[in-house]
């Protein structure tokens, strides 16, 4: 196991990224705490730590006694409240700028001076995220893939105003966790979701022009690119909400049509049809 670089940290937000963020802090030894306001949130982000750590137990990678010590260091809270005592706080909220906003605030009243307020948005601008703290110097983008306890990349962002003692921190955290931290600068999109994400919408339009079917533009991605994916299979994993958020983040922020949402994409999410999540996207998952 990777070894504790922070005694105690909070991770905001229970969903997906959250808790595979507090899981891979609590396994590094660190003392988590799991914020979220819908308590049916965090009783399921909870539960999904346990079952992670269960699937170890079964893979022998951990012995039950060590996923009964992880599991131990994670403390849920409904209250922003728990971060008061944390050396770093980590949110994993929805992608929108305006409860990323109201969450910084608060945790900028709450939290010590020299506390780091970190944010795992995949595309949103961390300058713009840590406009409204009075320690834009100490807001970092820290942008954790997924599955987090498996994925070994970290993309740390440096937004206009962090400082170098904050980067240097960040990078030696990743580090600890056991992950590979890559340097990014504030640009929408950063470097992952800046190619991925425009990869995945070209494979849309494929679709909607009948250029393939789901199945054969995988294929050719996996078979001729050697993906270990396919983009339209991978875009139902992440989310179709979550790929339309991110490519209008980048239209908008580049103000470039290569970045345009494809008509597709915009007409699934309007239907409901975000793929794993919902049960059918590119795929049927029912």
């Amino acid at each position: 196991m990777a070894t504790a670089y922070y005694e105690e940290v909070t991770v905001v937000g229970a969903g997906t990224m959250g808790n595979g963020i507090a899981q891979t802090f609590a396994a590094a030894g660190t003392k988590v705490n799991l914020v979220d306001v819908n308590p049916d949130a965090l009783a399921k982000g909870l539960a999904t730590i346990e079952k992670s750590l269960s699937r170890f137990v079964k893979k022998e990678k951990l012995t039950q006694a060590q996923a009964d010590e992880i599991f131990g260091r994670v403390t849920g809270s409904g209250e922003l409240a728990a971060a008061a005592n944390s050396a770093l706080v980590v949110e994993a909220v929805v992608e929108r700028l305006d409860v990323k906003h109201a969450i910084f605030k608060e945790l900028d009243s709450i939290c010590g001076p020299d506390v780091i307020l970190a944010t795992n948005t995949s595309s949103i601008s961390i300058t713009e995220i840590g406009s409204v703290t009075s320690r834009p110097d100490k807001v970092i983008g820290m942008h954790f893939m997924n599955p987090v306890p498996l994925m070994k990349l970290v993309e740390v962002i440096r937004a206009q105003e962090t400082s170098t003692e904050t980067m240097t921190a960040i990078l030696a955290c990743s580090e600890a966790l056991g992950k590979v931290p890559v340097e990014a600068s504030d640009y929408p999109g950063f470097v992952s979701n800046r190619v991925l994400m425009p990869m995945i919408n070209e494979a849309v339009f494929c679709l909607m022009e009948g250029v393939a079917t789901p199945e054969g533009i995988d294929t050719v991605m996996k078979l001729g690119m050697n993906h270990p994916m396919g983009p339209l299979a991978l875009a139902d994993l992440i989310g179709l909400d979550v790929c339309l958020d991110i490519m209008v983040v980048l239209h908008e922020g580049f103000g470039d049509s290569k970045y345009r949402p494809c008509p597709l994409l915009r007409r699934m999410v309007a239907a409901g049809n975000l793929g794993r999540k919902s049960g059918k996207g590119f795929y049927d998952y029912n």
